[in-house]
């Protein structure tokens, strides 16, 4: 018997992105109307036994979200179009460069900066320990100030309701309940295992790892806040995934509080297009991995499991 599967997913250009045991599937609403959804290759390396090694797995996630979620944006934004012109697969070498420039910028802002204005706190005359304390508050304000600033852009604001279609129907699969429009409507927009609630998780996650790593010299300490950036996300990524098993835990609760009320920023409540689109996606996702629905899906699910079409 499969041993369990949690799908997670993200929210694209006018779209959703499911990914299954085997592919990601991806749900697009076309200027039309309809709904098209095509079939994503997960990498090789990103599958098989390795994935299931506590740690690793962490970084391995990571790295697959970055590249099928990369594609699952450049095809969603070719299919939302008016021309509904599939556009040309990005190269390695493009994607390579891409998630490097991204990867970087993210460690220069939330990383190297706080990491040099606590440095000037430092050489002013606080303690270690009180800088240490000052570098995370920078990078955890950097990182909420950030998230603030983009959620105000009007069209990511759109793709952030879909982010919320996402979670509401990743939820309802997850209680058992029939793949609809009105029962996926109520479950909440926040979800614990969120890629926002990882970040939120990586930079607090961060201040611990930090506080035993010694503040001189410069280029170790600098040095440290980039090579340490990987155990730090496989750390995170098994505090999120027990989290997402054990959510009614008073511990898991008051800990993973935060990262759900940050997702009030990152989600919006999306409308029933929206919501039909991230249908869509998790009911192919889920005919393509051949896993037979629950008693309750089953008895009350009339709908179309998947394909392209009109909803």
């Amino acid at each position: 018997m499969p041993r369990e599967f949690h799908y997670g997913g993200q929210a694209v250009i006018e779209g959703v992105m499911i990914r299954g045991r085997t592919r990601a599937i991806l749900a697009v609403r076309r200027p039309d109307h309809a709904i098209e959804t095509r079939g994503l290759q997960i990498p090789t390396w990103a599958s098989g036994k390795v994935r299931a090694v506590p740690f690793v797995r962490g970084v391995l996630v990571f790295a697959e979200t970055l590249v099928v979620g990369m594609r699952a944006l450049t095809l969603s934004a070719s299919l939302s179009t008016d021309d509904g012109k599939d556009e040309a697969p990005i190269s390695p070498l493009a994607m390579a460069i891409t998630m490097t420039l991204a990867i970087g910028f993210a460690i220069v802002l939330f990383f190297l900066v706080p990491l040099f204005v606590s440095k000037g706190l430092e050489s002013a005359g606080i303690g270690e320990f009180a800088a240490n304390v000052v570098e995370g508050a920078l990078r955890l304000a950097a990182f909420v100030g950030y998230i603030f600033l983009i959620a105000r852009i009007k069209d990511v604001q759109r793709v952030l309701a879909y982010h919320g279609a996402e979670h509401m129907t990743v939820a309802a699969h997850e209680a058992g309940a029939p793949l609809d429009l009105e029962n996926v409507r109520r479950f909440p927009r926040a979800h614990p295992r969120c890629g926002t609630a990882f970040l939120m998780t990586v930079m607090v996650v961060s201040i611990v790892v930090f506080l035993f790593v010694p503040r001189e010299p410069l280029p170790l300490v600098i040095a440290s806040r980039v090579l340490l950036v990987p155990v730090i996300a496989a750390i995170s990524y098994e505090i999120i995934r027990y989290a997402g098993r054990h959510p009614q835990n008073p511990w898991v609760r008051a800990l993973t509080g935060p990262n759900l009320l940050l997702q009030s920023l990152t989600t919006r409540e999306p409308d029933d297009d929206q919501v039909e689109v991230a249908i869509c996606a998790m009911k192919a996702a889920i005919a393509l991995d051949g896993v037979a629905p629950t008693a309750q899906q089953a008895q009350q699910e009339t709908a179309p499991i998947a394909g392209s079409g009109s909803s």
